[in-house]
């Protein structure tokens, strides 16, 4: 196939499977595809910091000899990469930290033995920033990642990496990771999609700081993140359910509706702590009067959502505690105040609720600005983001993060438009608990309806 590399740079991961299934194309071919890619546009945007290609091709080579047309593997042959804090046996995970360096793992995460069950050939791995802790991407293992529609500014974080790698179109499909907004952020400044699951649904075994072996983390998860909804939703089947041995099983309920004129949504794009600028309302706004020609019930306003100020305050404080746990000089709170913001967490749960007997979908900025200029300043309450042209601090944008965090609902990240000044911004668009499937696929009809942008056309230029 003489234009393999040009045709596969924008096929999807559900795509690829097909074309390897069907024989068209082989997993080798796939495979070194995207290792061109990679070769070809990484350098000036520096996302595949950890690469595995020798591996990658022996894997591509083994399914070639023993795949065939009635394979039922979702991922067959689909060539991906992951981030860099999501363990792959033989490959550090460092978390940014000089000190993992070098030091390979064991054994793959969970997640990363179920995507390679599914026929996945996992590339290397993608840039974050250190302890995860950023919506930049840079550490001083493999130093910045840059967004590919600008390269003075951020692509976001902390999967910063896993964005940059599909908005190129080096891989269809990546596996990304959230808490402040992980996922969603970097999906929103880099104009593709992500998925933020329900609290729990996907096991973090695997994906935590390097060297510990515990609990999973609260309010933290591990997502899919790609170039179209039908990828999210065939990886998030793949990744979502409990770890072997399990007395139960995870049973999502379907979408609540097939039509997108059946939706009831709610747009909410004002916080009393985060603004967002004129830009990305613009954007949502659009949006929101595409649904409305599309026959949906579309509301601005509602009394039944919680105190916003108050959730996010508690957000806060539940989030520093969770991840300054151990670190040097760090406060800890008490048991009986961390137990407190759990009991917080739970009745926001049932406000939220509420919302969602009103309405099927909640729609929201991501962030609050498209992508920023790059910073070395350490400290946040230095840092400032232009919003409407003026500076607004940057720890505030947390807000838009923690509206599903918190709760522990599923968000999905869409791509809507570029800004005057070319970038991409989109919205996330929230479910109800365990209402992944309607997230999805009310994105995905969306997509569909011609409401979103196309990540694939055009590719930014590097």
């Amino acid at each position: 196939m003489t234009d393999t590399v040009t045709d596969l740079r924008a096929a999807g991961a559900v795509e690829t499977a097909a074309l390897v299934r069907s024989g068209k194309v082989s997993a080798l071919e796939v495979c070194d595809a995207a290792i061109d890619r990679i070769e070809q546009l990484d350098t000036p945007v520096n996302a595949v910091v950890v690469r595995d290609f020798e591996r990658a091709r022996a894997a591509a080579k083994a399914i070639d000899k023993t795949h065939s047309s009635d394979d039922v593997r979702p991922l067959l042959g689909v060539a991906m990469t992951v981030k860099e804090s999501n363990d792959v046996e033989g490959l550090p995970s460092t978390w940014g930290y000089d000190s993992f360096a070098g030091v390979n793992v064991e054994r793959d995460a969970v997640v990363v033995e179920r995507l390679r069950a599914a026929g996945a050939v996992i590339l290397g791995k993608t840039n974050a920033p250190v302890a995860l802790a950023d919506w930049q991407s840079v550490n001083p293992v493999y130093g910045r990642t840059s967004n590919p529609f600008d390269l003075s500014r951020s692509p976001g974080g902390s999967s910063g990496g896993a964005a940059v790698a599909l908005a190129t179109g080096m891989v269809p499909l990546e596996i990304g990771s959230d808490i402040g907004g992980s996922i969603r952020i970097p999906a929103d400044l880099c104009g593709v999609y992500g998925h933020k699951p329900t609290y729990g649904i996907v096991p973090l075994k695997g994906h935590g700081f390097p060297g510990t072996d515990g609990v999973d983390v609260p309010l933290a998860v591990v997502g899919p993140m790609a170039r179209n909804v039908a990828d999210l939703e065939a990886t998030l089947d793949i990744i979502a359910g409990p770890v072997a041995p399990s007395g139960y099983r995870l049973d999502l309920p379907a979408p609540r509706h097939r039509r997108l004129g059946d939706y009831r949504v709610l747009v909410l794009d004002r916080h009393p702590v985060a603004g967002a600028d004129v830009s990305v309302r613009g954007a949502i706004a659009g949006f929101a009067e595409g649904l409305e020609a599309e026959g949906a019930d579309v509301s601005r306003g509602t009394d039944l959502l919680p105190d916003l100020e108050d959730a996010h305050h508690s957000y806060v404080k539940y989030l520093m505690s969770i991840v300054g746990r151990g670190a040097p000089g760090e406060a800890s709170i008490d048991a009986n105040e961390f137990m407190l913001l759990q009991d917080i967490q739970l009745h926001l749960q049932r406000r939220w609720q509420r919302v969602f007997e009103a309405f099927d979908i909640v729609l929201a900025p991501a962030f609050g600005v498209a992508a920023f200029p790059h910073t070395d300043e350490p400290d946040w309450a230095k840092r400032f983001l232009t919003l409407d042209n003026e500076q607004t601090p940057y720890g505030n944008q947390l807000a838009w993060a923690g509206l599903a965090t918190y709760p522990g609902l599923p968000s999905t990240a869409v791509p809507l438009a570029l800004t005057p000044d070319g970038l991409p911004t989109g919205v996330q668009v929230m479910g109800g608990l365990y209402e992944d499937r309607t997230t999805l696929a009310f994105s995905r009809l969306a997509e569909e309806a011609g409401l979103c942008r196309d990540p694939a056309s055009p590719f930014p230029q590097t």
